[in-house]
């Protein structure tokens, strides 16, 4: 069977947009998979939100382990936001390890502060030095050739936010001489996104960080095509839509005694499909030749 990390190479090989949207459990992860999607994603926003923490309080273990979870209970490929690598160069080695041998396709990591803060999600971005910066991507790379070289390494910079798309356009020329497969930045308007898909050197991933309240657009995925990315991370809409709906149905429940946003034929139907989902005949059929086929 074809690897994860060579599946998600090839596709990122094709012509057009790759779509993840980010998940943070398997359930979510088969959905994707059966939806029609080729690949999904576990970000740290979603995995935060999960456990009721802020992302900067996340560990590694946690981390690996959530985005592992989906990895091995899909066969489409699975890539997982790293953070800040989770420390220094000796650090992001073990991390880079870690989700290989954890089954995940592909990581992105950040040259934010290690540890985070909280007040990154104030869109305050402590960027380290780029030099520094330039460690941690050229010691990921290196551990991705050593244990898999189609392990896709995606370098973030926090940078454009408050330093501007220069700075940002020139970490991206650092990630790429030390051998990054793709770039990730957070363009602030429709001008700064159009031109850092034009002018990065290395493939870009954009963003959708819906609800996002520092005014950062969100487009379609014709919108994203066409302005030459390469691949859009969906980072909320599973966490925002499921929250949405969650929180609803249970304040009409607390309201009116009664839930009605679902219809008794739409519950059958979502029932039927989560069963499906988690593959509950095959495990039927295991109890039929065993346990309950005896007399």
């Amino acid at each position: 069977m074809e690897k994860a990390t060579t599946r998600l190479r090839s596709l990122l090989k094709q012509d057009g947009l790759l779509y993840m949207p980010a998940v943070y459990y398997p359930l979510g992860g088969r959905m994707v998979e059966q939806v029609g999607f080729d690949a999904a994603y576990v970000g740290g926003f979603v995995t935060g939100g999960s456990r009721a923490v802020t992302e900067p309080l996340l560990t590694l273990t946690e981390q690996v382990e959530t985005a592992s979870g989906v990895a091995r209970s899909v066969n489409i490929p699975v890539v997982a936001d790293a953070g800040a690598g989770f420390g220094e160069p000796l650090h992001v080695t073990r991390t880079i390890r870690e989700f290989i041998d954890g089954g995940v396709a592909g990581i992105h990591i950040e040259d934010q502060l290690y540890p985070k803060r909280a007040h990154y999600h104030k869109y305050v971005a402590h960027a380290i030095p780029v030099e520094e910066y330039r460690d941690k991507i050229r010691w990921a790379c290196r551990e991705r050739d050593k244990r898999d070289p189609d392990f896709v390494i995606i370098a973030r910079t926090d940078t454009c936010r408050f330093e501007g798309l220069e700075e940002s356009l020139m970490r991206m020329e650092v990630a790429a001489e030390e051998g990054a497969d793709m770039g990730l930045i957070f363009p602030r308007n429709d001008e700064e996104a159009a031109e850092a898909a034009k002018r990065s050197p290395l493939p870009l991933a954009y963003v959708q960080s819906r609800g996002n309240r520092d005014g950062r657009p969100l487009y379609s995925l014709k919108q994203l095509e066409d302005m030459g990315y390469a691949v859009c991370i969906d980072a909320q809409i599973y966490l925002i839509a499921s929250f949405h709906a969650a929180q609803k149905a249970l304040q009409e429940m607390k309201e009116t005694g009664v839930y009605t946003g679902v219809t008794a034929e739409e519950a059958v139907t979502a029932r039927q499909q989560i069963e499906d989902y988690i593959g509950l005949d095959e495990y039927y059929a295991i109890e039929e030749e065993t346990v309950e086929g005896k007399d």
